[in-house]
């Protein structure tokens, strides 16, 4: 496999806002996608930058009192900061207002302007007397001219769709101070896409998904109107070489910001910036993006850079939009979730994992449901996946110090059979398809799973210690070969088994060597299971401050019961100021039965990823059976003749598995480990817990 030079972008970030979980979307897929490259042997450099210009950084800049260079500083390290804490790898994250991209800026202009591709021409605007500037589309309110809407902005309808110039608006008015806007004729300069129409009629279906391209050319019906790239002062921005105050519209110097993040890593690294940009034969140049910024990259950018003697990128790669729920992220239901609040409640690696599992390659929008999002963290990559190096790495320590021997037969040829998937695995990460990715792992881990709970290791130690030591050494290759797939997926998670496994970090290759006869290092948590309250917190954290707090939306859990309509109109008595929240009353925890139970047999349940099967006496005439969700913690082997605590005036539970009679009490760390929470011994089953 020849070595391939690649340069990879994400659009850029505006500077007037947060990430959010939305963001994420694209950057995480990226990120994907650039570290499988460099685990391939690849020469990848990712690049990005803040979008930093245009009339929102100046307002707001100076709303908060503050120069726009010193907002959009607090900004970046804001961003990256974020960007950091998700494991997103940029290999240069730069600004837009920087001196690099104001020169590709000017040079770029120029050429088109000597091309013949830039007209002037005077066009009517609103201006602000009040405020002293023209008005900016999004920085003027009215009504809509279709369909009577107010508090609509100067270029489109929220309640209609409807598109309009601002001068259209009705009752327009200065979003900035209130105030009624006068008509003005400016100069504006304006970029002429048309004469480009060729060019882009074979560029953008060779170089954009089908269905984009399709919806792109329907615009080709018709001449492409000229693009107005000039901003009147006062505006934040690159004055316009030759234009006295006129400046760069936010949307011509923001894609550059491309080129000069790239140039600049180029001078830190001692590169050419033309061996990484022009030179295509030996050069990729791919950009992902969103859809709803197609045209500015698959109409405008292609022609800019075709105009200015610039290589045109490779491919732009589209995705859709993110969902909660199955409905747009909302800010009044707590779903327009920030990354940093994210973070202040949950693992970003749950997040990356939850992504890969929805994301086809594709401009299909990504549903990000709550409820499948806890299940599936849970069952696939806690339940599935950590399982396996906790269960064989802690068996191994526990009882057969902590070294692994050789595989045995069937896991020798199960280990080969999941290394042979690594050339579908990897054909499916490099079209951006990390769902069929998830498939192939899943469908490893499951058959992992079949072979360990076959072999019953727990009770293998037992007769035969070394037979044993095989059954873990199997299990614990087979684990190490999907962290290597999951890797691109789960950085973080793969460098702990790194370490686990005291190797160097994997490439792609790694996959094809075994881990034999070499200590194991000792096991540390690799994830937790999401709780439904962890959830719940981040969308009630994500509510607006300002408004009445609604309840948060809420994640139903398929074990919740429904309560009885008497009980909920019960409402419990207001305690008094000072006192403890109180959840339940004497009289109600009262009548919960705690007896001394000790465990007569453990047994794993096939098809269940966290549950044992546990028989108990509490002193009746026959034992218990119990489904305790403990196996994470607990080699069954290990648990007869303990004693636990039992609640026993449950009504039973009917499962799949058969009838639980009981609860067995447990304590968890905030880590996610387990601990059963036992009488000191001496106590006999049955016995009251007072």
């Amino acid at each position: 496999m020849s070595k391939r030079r690649i340069v990879v972008t994400s659009a850029l970030p505006y500077a007037n806002g947060d990430i959010h979980i939305g963001h994420l979307v694209e950057y995480l897929q990226t990120d994907f996608w650039v570290r499988f490259q460099k685990m391939r042997g690849h020469a990848c450099v990712y690049i990005c930058a803040d979008d930093t210009h245009g009339t929102p950084i100046m307002i707001r800049a100076r709303n908060e009192g503050i120069a726009p260079e010193t907002l959009i500083a607090r900004s970046h390290t804001q961003h990256l900061q974020d960007f950091t804490d998700f494991d997103v790898a940029f290999d240069n994250y730069y600004s837009t207002h920087t001196s690099e991209n104001q020169a590709f800026s000017n040079q770029i202009f120029k050429a088109l302007e000597q091309g013949g591709h830039i007209s002037g021409r005077k066009m009517p605007q609103l201006y602000c007397e009040h405020d002293g500037m023209f008005l900016p589309d999004r920085f003027v309110k009215g009504v809509c001219p279709s369909c009577g809407a107010g508090e609509q902005y100067g270029d489109s309808c929220d309640a209609c769709g409807a598109t309009y110039a601002a001068e259209e608006l009705k009752d327009a008015r200065c979003a900035v101070c209130g105030r009624s806007p006068v008509t003005r004729d400016s100069e504006h300069l304006f970029f002429e896409i048309e004469q480009f129409r060729d060019f882009l009629k074979e560029w953008i279906p060779a170089h954009t998904p089908r269905d984009v391209a399709n919806k792109l050319l329907e615009w080709f019906g018709e001449s492409l109107r000229g693009w107005d790239i000039s901003r009147d002062a006062p505006y934040f921005g690159f004055e316009i070489p030759g234009h006295p105050g006129k400046f760069f519209y936010v949307w011509v110097d923001a894609p550059i910001g491309y080129m000069a993040s790239l140039k600049n890593w180029c001078v830190k690294h001692g590169e050419s910036f033309d061996a990484w940009w022009q030179d295509g034969a030996q050069t990729e140049l791919y950009h992902f993006i969103g859809k709803d910024i197609v045209r500015f990259h698959c109409l405008f950018w292609p022609s800019m850079l075709k105009g200015a003697g610039f290589r045109t990128p490779d491919q732009v790669f589209v995705h859709g939009f993110l969902t909660v729920n199955g409905e747009k992220m909302s800010k009044s239901k707590g779903t327009f979730v920030r990354a940093r609040t994210y973070l202040d409640h949950l693992q970003a690696q749950y997040l990356r994992f939850y992504y890969a599992c929805k994301l086809n390659g594709t401009t299909d929008d990504l549903d990000l449901n709550l409820e499948d999002f806890i299940g599936r963290v849970n069952s696939d990559l806690v339940g599935k996946i950590t399982n396996l190096a906790s269960r064989g790495a802690q068996m191994l320590h526990k009882s057969l110090n902590g070294v692994a021997g050789k595989m045995d037969d069937e896991g020798r040829s199960l280990t080969v059979w999941a290394v042979s998937r690594q050339h579908v695995i990897a054909e499916a990460y490099e079209a951006r398809d990390f769902c069929r990715v998830m498939v192939e792992v899943r469908g490893i881990a499951d058959r992992a799973n079949q072979y360990f709970d076959g072999k019953a290791p727990w009770s293998l130690v037992k007769k035969d210690p070394e037979e044993a030591r095989r059954v873990l050494t199997s299990t614990l290759n087979l684990f190490r070969v999907l962290a290597i797939y999951l890797k691109p997926i789960l950085p973080s998670y793969a460098a702990r088994v790194e370490q686990l496994f005291g190797e160097t970090p994997y490439t792609w290759n790694a996959c094809e060597t075994v881990f034999e006869d070499k200590p194991v290092g000792t096991y540390a948590y690799l994830a937790t299971r999401i709780e439904k309250e962890q959830v719940d917190k981040m969308i009630e954290s994500s509510l607006p401050t300002s408004a009445p707090q609604a309840a948060p939306v809420q994640v139903p859990t398929p074990s919740a019961q429904a309560v009885p309509a008497a009980a909920a109109a019960t409402k419990p008595p207001v305690p008094a100021e000072g006192a403890p929240k109180a959840v339940i009353d004497y009289d109600t925890f009262s009548k919960v039965e705690l007896k001394v139970g000790k465990i007569v047999s453990a047994e794993l349940i096939e098809g269940a990823d966290k549950l044992l099967k546990l028989m108990i006496d509490v002193g009746e005439a026959k034992p218990r059976q119990v489904f305790a969700g403990i196996r994470k913690a607990y080699d069954p082997a290990t648990l007869t003749d303990r004693l636990v605590t039992v609640v026993t005036n449950l009504a039973p539970r009917k499962m799949r598995f058969g009838v639980s009679e009981g609860m067995v009490l447990a304590a968890g760390n905030s880590d996610g480990s387990l601990f059963l929470v036992a009488p000191d011994s001496g106590a006999q089953p049955g016995a009251t817990v007072k």
